[in-house]
């Protein structure tokens, strides 16, 4: 998906899907991902919006390719890595993108658990769901609506972040994605599921539990060599990842950059106390009798 120059389309409002709010270009076109045909090897990246998608997704290219860094940079992320609900005005869809790609795919959703296309559960496919905390989610979900236009606009901060708490933005609620996916992994065996934190605060842990869930043998010569090319540094400045060379419609880079900080605690610098307290109260009512855990800094 190259940066043709194209009109800026529309900002859109969301549309329901089943209960569940897309962005009016994805929920048209949600009939053909519901329709996508799975491969038994595939492996699928879930997770709700910014919270790690493109970084697990590199790491897992890297284990495939036994670290060879050419053959990962052999196109763009967003080429290499079909994003199956993505439907963009006048281009190729994720799922179109997913029928050529040649496997072993590694594909990538936002969707909740429920729209998740039915034949990745009849082939048995392998997930793995990867979740981050609902605070530094919300910033970077905001910071991002303003640098994509297939979002609705976002409006200011404290208006998003009540959308956000509320879950009337694209994909619906935070709470419900990442209880209804640790639901799903409690009974789904092929479905590892990870936490954006614990991969920030040891990468080496992290990276050998996904090698073991793939079946890959991890030498440290390529463990160490993953730690490296997938660090936030490395992937902020190469092309292949940091969405610099995708349409302007998806991520205008010109705004702002698609890869910002990659940190944990950023929303420190943009809730107020007040906004803090509120989404506080708000996260131990709707999280209630789940066992998930989640840190706001490590």
């Amino acid at each position: 998906m190259s940066m043709e120059a194209k009109e800026p389309v529309p900002r859109l409002p969301l549309k329901m899907v089943r209960g569940y709010p897309l962005m009016q270009y994805f929920a048209e076109n949600y009939a053909q991902v519901e329709k996508f045909q799975a491969r038994t090897d595939d492996l699928l990246i879930s997770t709700y919006a910014k919270s790690g998608t493109t970084w697990i997704s590199e790491v897992v290219e890297m284990l495939y390719f036994d670290g060879d860094t050419e053959k990962c940079g052999r196109d763009t992320i967003i080429n290499r890595v079909p994003f199956i609900d993505l439907a963009v005005p006048g281009h190729e869809t994720g799922v179109e993108l997913a029928a050529r790609t040649p496997s072993p795919r590694v594909l990538k959703t936002h969707l909740p658990v429920q729209l998740v296309p039915q034949s990745l559960w009849k082939k048995s496919c392998k997930i793995i769901y990867v979740a981050r905390n609902p605070k530094d989610v919300a910033v970077s979900f905001y910071k991002f609506h303003l640098i994509s236009r297939i979002h609705p606009d976002p409006g200011t901060w404290p208006e998003f972040l009540e959308n956000f708490m509320a879950g009337n933005v694209s994909y619906g609620s935070w709470y419900s994605h990442v209880k209804d996916w640790w639901e799903k992994a409690q009974t789904y065996p092929n479905l590892l599921y990870m936490f954006y934190e614990d991969m920030l605060e040891d990468p080496r842990r992290e990276i050998r539990k996904i090698a073991k869930f793939i079946g890959k043998d991890l030498s440290i010569e390529l463990l160490e060599k993953t730690v490296h090319h997938t660090s936030f540094e490395q992937m902020k400045t190469n092309p292949k990842t940091n969405y610099d060379s995708v349409l302007p419609i998806i991520v205008d880079n010109n705004i702002a950059p698609f890869m910002r900080k990659g940190i944990v605690g950023d929303w420190k610098n943009n809730f107020t106390v007040a906004q803090n307290e509120k989404f506080d109260r708000e996260f131990k009512r709707l999280m209630s009798g789940t066992t998930l855990c989640f840190r706001t800094y490590i």
